[in-house]
């Protein structure tokens, strides 16, 4: 009995080495390799998203809070109405020729 004990948990020893070992040779083969250099570039692909993501957050958040404002939205400037003057001036010039 302890020899048939032994003898299985040799042969488990030896199955488990085997396994782990193909595993870890996988890894430095060329496959291996592509396979960790593209699950890299998706994992950063996704802490850049998530970093862009909180920015906007944390900038509409401080934006509102500021009572500025929101981005993307046009703002009014005095620079408008100059041109209005000087187009109707324009035109008056045109008229009075």
């Amino acid at each position: 009995m302890r020899r048939g004990l032994w003898f299985v948990a040799g042969a488990g020893t030896a199955v488990y080495v085997m396994v782990r070992g193909r595993r870890a040779a996988e890894v430095f083969t060329v496959d291996g390799l592509k396979d960790r250099l593209g699950a890299l570039e998706v994992g950063a692909r996704l802490v850049r998203d998530e970093v862009a993501q909180g920015q906007a957050e944390k900038e509409s958040e401080l934006r509102e809070r500021l009572g500025l404002v929101p981005h993307g939205t046009p703002e009014l400037t005095g620079g408008r109405h100059k041109a209005v003057a000087t187009q109707q001036t324009t035109q008056d010039k045109e008229g009075s020729n």
